[in-house]
């Protein structure tokens, strides 16, 4: 078979540390949930989790679909794996699937932020244990008073809890990207995240030195603005 070569383009970088895929396993919550794997790649991981759950894939990549369902033809054959070839962002509306499911990848990086979104905002969607950029991972853990504190921790801590589980060097890819990425689980505790509230939330993190008074003041008017803010009793930074 064909060498397959990663795809700049779907910004592929393949896990092959087998220490780190046994983590993520490890870390998987203990349920009856269905698995979602956005961007199996070569497989390395959904090995792993058709040995304990059913899976539901999407993969964008034409190559990598004919590669997978050659690996895992007996998995498709006894519907453990369901692979489903295109992008996912184009067929998830409310709901990517129609049963309870936890969303277990090694995400594609440069749309990793909008899949969690999407996810946390899914009701059918109840864990979400991805692989992101370390930056990313912060951000979305991080607690009041820590430097990347904003709104994306905010929307996470809304909806359930967030914890790193392991630290990933670029070693533990091929090829090897040039951050640092890290492994996390979010929890969620209740079933959506409403989206006037995300939008709002990005709104006013969008520039971290400006007041939240003046943020908002972009998707607010300013007289409404000043009347929430004095019932609540903030003030106006």
């Amino acid at each position: 078979m064909e060498k397959i070569v990663a795809k700049k383009k779907f910004g592929q970088n393949f896990l092959k540390d087998e220490t780190v895929l046994q983590k993520i396993v490890e870390a998987m919550p203990n349920n009856d949930n269905k698995i979602v794997e956005i961007g199996p790649g070569l497989g390395d991981l959904t090995k792993y989790l058709v040995d304990v759950k059913s899976v539901e894939a999407f993969e964008v990549d034409t190559d990598l679909c004919k590669l997978l369902q050659n690996k895992f033809e007996k998995e498709i054959a006894t519907k453990q794996l369901h692979i489903n070839c295109g992008d996912v962002l184009n067929v998830w509306k409310s709901e990517l699937i129609e049963e309870s499911y936890d969303l277990v990848a090694n995400l594609p990086y440069y749309i990793a932020t909008n899949i969690i979104l999407k996810a946390l905002a899914d009701p059918k969607c109840k864990n979400i244990l991805v692989m992101v950029q370390l930056e990313v991972a912060e951000k979305f853990c991080a607690n009041e008073g820590d430097k990347v504190f904003g709104s994306l921790s905010i929307i996470t801590q809304s909806v359930g809890e967030a914890h790193i589980v392991v630290k990933v060097p670029p070693t533990a890819f091929e090829p090897q990207p040039k951050i640092d990425s890290a492994v996390f689980l979010i929890q969620k505790k209740s079933d959506r995240c409403d989206k006037d509230f995300e939008d709002m939330l990005r709104v006013a993190f969008t520039q971290p030195r400006k007041t939240l008074m003046k943020n908002l003041s972009a998707m607010y008017e300013k007289n409404l603005l000043q009347e929430a803010f004095n019932k609540l009793g903030l003030t106006q930074t």
